[in-house]
C-alpha cells in the first residue's frame, strides 16, 4: 500500500511547537518562572516607591520608610508640651531697680543700642523724663520702638517700675522708688461698720 502524501501533512499540521524535551523546558521556564520574577520586581517597585530617597547605612537605618533621625523628630513633635505651668513664690523678695537693669536693660541702655537712651546720660533722658513717670513705665511695660514689652524680660510690673526709676533717676529725675503693692484685706460684710 502506498502512503497518501496528504495524510502525512495532515499529521504534522496537528502537532504543537514543542517537538523535544529541551523545547519543553524552555517553554516551562518562560511560562512560569519569568512571570514570578516580574511579579516580585513589581512588588519591590511599589514598596520601595513609598520610601524617601536616602542612604541605607548603619548610622541612618531605614525603618518603615523613615530614618531613625526623622522618626525621633516626628515623635518629639507629637509629644511636645502644650502648655507650661509656672509656680512662683508670691512672697519672694522683689528685685531692685539696679538688679533688673543689670539683668535685662544693660545690653541696650549701656551702649545706646537702637536709639535707647544711655544710662546716666542726662541729655538723652531729659525729654523722656519730661513726659513723666507713667509714660516711661508704660513704654517699658508695653514696649516702644525696638524695645519689646518689659525689654523682653519676665519680671513683675513693680520690678520693671523700679528699673525705670533707677535709670531715670541716674539721668536726672527724682522719681520715688515704687514699693510692692499691699494686698487689700478682704472685707467681710459682717465686720463692716454699719
Amino acid at each position: 500500500m502506498s502512503a497518501n502524501p496528504h495524510d502525512h501533512a495532515a499529521e504534522e499540521a496537528h502537532t504543537g511547537p514543542i517537538k523535544n524535551p529541551k523545547q519543553l523546558l524552555v517553554a516551562v521556564f518562560f511560562s512560569f518562572v519569568v512571570p514570578i520574577f516580574i511579579i516580585i520586581g513589581l512588588v519591590y517597585y511599589v514598596v520601595s516607591d513609598a520610601k524617601p530617597a536616602g542612604t541605607n547605612s548603619a548610622d541612618t537605618m531605614v525603618l518603615g520608610g523613615m530614618t531613625a533621625e526623622s522618626q525621633s523628630q516626628a515623635v518629639a513633635a507629637r509629644i511636645q508640651k502644650v502648655g507650661v505651668v509656672e509656680i512662683r513664690d508670691a512672697n519672694r523678695e522683689l528685685k531692685s531697680g539696679e538688679e533688673v537693669f543689670k539683668a535685662q536693660c544693660t545690653t541696650c541702655h549701656t551702649a545706646g543700642v537702637a536709639g535707647a537712651p544711655k544710662f546716666g546720660e542726662a541729655s538723652a533722658w531729659a525729654a523722656r523724663i519730661a513726659t513723666g513717670y507713667e509714660a516711661l513705665l508704660h513704654s517699658a511695660l508695653k514696649g516702644k520702638g525696638a524695645m519689646g514689652a518689659q525689654g523682653g524680660g519676665d519680671f513683675e510690673d513693680t520690678e520693671i517700675a523700679r528699673a525705670v526709676v533707677y535709670m531715670a533717676n541716674a539721668g536726672g529725675a527724682k522719681f520715688p522708688v515704687p514699693q510692692k503693692p499691699v494686698a487689700a484685706a478682704p472685707t467681710d460684710a459682717a465686720s463692716a461698720p454699719q
